[in-house]
């Protein structure tokens, strides 16, 4: 926060003016005496609320001090990456390859009703011939999504191949000769070094630049969907819209994905500040390279189930906390270990699963082709299962979307037929 200095004027008493003069005066300086009676005002405040009356004098007797400078000038033409540049230079020689990204999304609410949206988020360029990375969450769901630079350039993009549990997006364009950023190493940063954001905050002020500083490396945050993600914590202003952008360090290279930021609760009456997040590029780089040569992660394991979380209703009855198996995929993993819909897993190896994103997190430390122990509650009794982790491929993932959307659709059908019968409705990921 500033603070402004004010300097205290020295009233000098002058001799009362001549009737004539009062008589002229208010036409004369009508616009100077709105003004500063303002000033007196806040004056008397101060004083304790002494009557002030206007002095002419001391306008003759008030002095406003100008100064001047030459105009900064940007010098890009001797930037490079091997030694610290000025925040001006970072914004000047990466602006190019920074991007706005708009998406539209058709999304069926709860009644079946296919609803159009749209949202935006940021993006940058990696590749002379065009691909962009940005946010997994900022394109989830989107029918369409474009890619704006700062000139007013706009091109379609198509989707190369995304990331959800790591929140990453790459993104392909049909360009050539662009600008892409220059990666640098995250694992080098250390607190208190100064990075700064450019993005499209809010989606309204586009190619914003931020600055602020490391606040804390490796910090385990739990996203909304209850995913648990290691980030760099930074003060750099942070906000909606910022999403999918770059964070550089001082040197003008990528070490970091603005991703989130901190915010208070509806019932909190503290604004939460300063609290941002970042992917750390280095967590990323080699699943980027996997997207943009295969479309997918390789090594990345997979189990072929849908799950919920075992509901607080269920556990006042005794059943154990963890992840309810909803349904499973035929010829996956799950199918083959012996796992059934309506298991509980309740740990992995040594792990302990109480909610279906630990089941996720736990599963992800591992590679495809590895064999984990899962513990499940089954019908009373607990059970061990040894299960050898699928590969998470394309096909894969399209099988699983095919195997989510029947299971929605026969939710939904049961649902309805529920309420026909005048039964009390559920929800689709009840127990």
């Amino acid at each position: 926060m500033h603070y402004n200095d004010y300097n205290r004027n020295e009233f000098l008493p002058v001799p009362a003016p001549a009737a004539q003069t009062e008589a002229a005066a208010p036409k004369k300086h009508t616009g100077r005496l709105v003004a500063l009676a303002l000033v007196c005002a806040l004056l008397g405040g101060v004083a304790g609320g002494a009557a002030v009356r206007y002095i002419p004098a001391l306008a003759s007797r008030t002095t406003l001090y100008e100064g001047s400078h030459a105009p900064t000038v940007v010098s890009i033409s001797n930037v490079t990456t091997e030694q610290p540049l000025t925040l001006p230079q970072i914004y000047a020689s990466n602006l190019n390859s920074t991007v706005g990204i708009t998406t539209e999304l058709v999304t069926t609410n709860y009644w079946g009703q296919q609803v159009k949206g749209a949202a935006a988020g940021s993006g940058f360029v990696i590749s002379q011939d065009g691909y962009i990375l940005t946010n997994y969450h900022v394109i989830e769901g989107a029918t369409a999504i474009q890619v704006a630079f700062a000139d007013g350039r706009t091109y379609d993009a198509t989707l190369v191949g995304g990331e959800s549990p790591n929140d990453i997006a790459v993104l392909k364009i049909e360009a050539e000769d662009l600008t892409p950023v220059v990666l640098g190493d995250s694992d080098n940063l250390v607190v208190g070094e100064q990075v700064c954001a450019i993005g499209n905050p809010l989606g309204e002020l586009t190619y914003t630049l931020t600055a602020g500083y490391v606040s804390a490396r490796d910090r385990s945050i739990t996203m909304s969907d209850g995913t648990v993600m290691n980030m760099l914590q930074t003060d750099t202003a942070i906000n909606s819209g910022n999403s999918g952008g770059p964070l550089f360090n001082l040197y003008g290279q990528v070490i970091g994905i603005t991703t989130a930021k901190y915010s208070g609760t509806s019932g909190s009456s503290a604004t939460i500040e300063g609290i941002g997040f970042a992917i750390p590029i280095n967590d990323v780089r080699d699943m980027v390279k996997d997207i943009m040569e295969k479309g997918y992660v390789t090594g990345k394991p997979n189990v072929g189930i849908l799950m919920n979380d075992v509901s607080s209703e269920a556990q006042r009855y005794g059943i154990p906390a963890g992840a309810y198996i909803e349904a499973i995929l035929d010829g996956s993993c799950a199918q083959t270990a012996g796992l059934k819909a309506g298991d509980i897993v309740t740990a992995v190896d040594d792990t302990v699963v109480t909610t279906s994103s630990q089941l996720s997190s736990a599963v992800k430390n591992y590679k495809a082709g590895d064999t984990v122990t899962f513990t499940v509650f089954r019908e009373g009794e607990s059970h061990t299962l040894s299960v050898t982790l699928d590969e998470s491929t394309a096909q894969r993932s399209q099988a699983m979307d095919a195997l989510q959307q029947e299971y929605f659709q026969s939710r939904q059908q049961a649902q309805q037929q529920q309420q026909q019968s005048g039964g009390w409705p559920f929800s689709f990921f009840g127990w």
